[in-house]
């Protein structure tokens, strides 16, 4: 036997084993692997070892030992080889799966590609130490090996000069996500979809069945949750808001924007939305009502009330130690906004000139006399003008007393653009 043999799951399914003398002993339906990391190499990649091999012969169906199974290759053929027959238990492994019940014709996902694909078939490798999966396939090429007509095909293209084209995933690089028909469970803190940016994450479950979408949002932690609903469609939001427990949906909602609940909620029918403003603290209820008070065509509808104020004799030292002692979100301070002693809006500085600004100047120094701002009640048209004349991240709105009511940041502006030329 050569030290490596490479070969393919489609290829060995559906074939025969045979005993050492040459016996037909039954026909090949499954490989059982073992996902456990090996003790004190945790740290490695997971090299999935076949542990179980199931076969049937007329119509009994068998859990074989796999470790007295040989694999030879003659002339590009498989020939399998049962040395010893051993029955095992597959709940001997914990971490374990069938390659052809769970991953063959499932969807995954690419974890660099940062997208959802279907396995078309599975290299394995045979070494001295075992048997191991090593990658799935993805692409053209192992679609056409699964129906036998790869060799075929690549000889019709020999002439023109081009290869069937093959896209191969490592184990490492994928996440099982089709969990209708297996027994794998996603883990929360180890799972490489918690590695991914909660944009390309919204995007993979929104091309999810309606079940597994379901499954995977539920696993998520209320931060992570929130900020995945944060980015999904709203068809998709309103389809899991729908489908979970008041009570889970509601913990996500109190991590999210106000804004972002508002515009989620105003699409809900009346009674959902009212149980689920029941069910959030009423700190953050009180302040998505208020928001969704406000009619659509109002500048009040767009703003967000996530926002910092300074008061005008804080020293531009003294703001950048403040910030970085309550460590907002990047997105929450496109720009300071300036009060005086009685919390009235005085003006508004954006991040960049605070930063360059002398550390000692006070704010009211540095500040702009001329802020450029809109009241609650403006017009939602009258926005794109400024920030395009003015070339402005966020805008201040406020109230007629001149108090802070929110701002209003250019996504959204542009989002609710494009969202009304949609409907025209």
């Amino acid at each position: 036997m050569t030290s490596q043999i490479t070969f393919y799951l489609s290829q060995i399914l559906g074939k025969s084993y045979i005993s050492e003398n040459g016996h037909v002993l039954g026909k090949i339906r499954d490989f059982l692997i073992d996902q456990s990391a090996i003790p004190g190499k945790e740290a490695e990649p997971v090299r999935p070892r076949i542990v179980a091999i199931k076969v049937k012969k007329g119509n009994e169906i068998r859990i074989l030992d796999f470790s007295s199974f040989e694999i030879k290759k003659f002339k590009r053929k498989l020939k399998i080889t049962c040395l010893e027959v051993h029955d095992i238990l597959p709940e001997t492994f914990t971490n374990s799966l069938w390659l052809a019940e769970s991953i063959l014709d499932k969807q995954i996902v690419d974890i660099n590609g940062r997208k959802l694909v279907r396995v078309n078939d599975i290299r394995m490798v045979m070494i001295p130490a075992g048997t191991y999966a090593i990658a799935v396939d993805v692409g053209m090429e192992g679609l056409l090996r699964r129906i036998g007509i790869d060799k075929p095909i690549q000889t019709m293209l020999d002439p023109f000069k081009v290869d069937i084209p093959g896209k191969f995933i490592l184990w490492d690089d994928i996440a099982a996500v089709d969990f209708s028909n297996s027994n794998i469970k996603l883990s929360k803190s180890s799972s490489k979809l918690n590695t991914l940016h909660p944009s390309d994450l919204a995007d993979i479950i929104e091309d999810l069945d309606k079940k597994t979408r379901m499954y995977i949002f539920a696993s998520l932690d209320e931060e992570q949750a929130a900020d995945v609903l944060e980015e999904m469609e709203p068809h998709a939001q309103i389809h899991i808001v729908e489908s979970l427990p008041v009570e889970k949906v509601a913990d996500v909602l109190e991590k999210m924007p106000a804004d972002e609940v508002a515009d989620l909620l105003d699409a809900l029918a009346e009674d959902k939305a009212e149980k689920l403003l029941e069910e959030m603290e009423k700190e953050s209820s009180e302040e998505v009502r208020e928001l969704l008070e406000y009619p659509d065509k109002y500048v009040g509808s767009l703003m967000t009330t996530d926002y910092y104020t300074f008061n005008e004799d804080l020293t531009v030292d003294e703001t950048i130690e403040e910030l970085r002692r309550v460590q907002p979100e990047p997105a929450h301070i496109y720009s300071i906004i300036i009060t005086d002693k009685n919390d009235k809006f005085l003006s508004s500085l954006s991040l960049g000139e605070l930063v360059v600004a002398n550390p000692a100047k006070r704010l009211k120094e540095i500040m702009s006399k001329h802020a450029v701002t809109v009241f609650d009640d403006d017009k939602v048209d009258s926005l794109a003008e400024l920030v395009s004349k003015y070339n402005l991240l966020a805008v201040p709105v406020i109230n007629k007393n001149w108090e802070m009511e929110g701002i209003v940041v250019v996504e959204d502006i542009v989002e609710d653009l494009l969202s009304r030329r949609k409907t025209r």
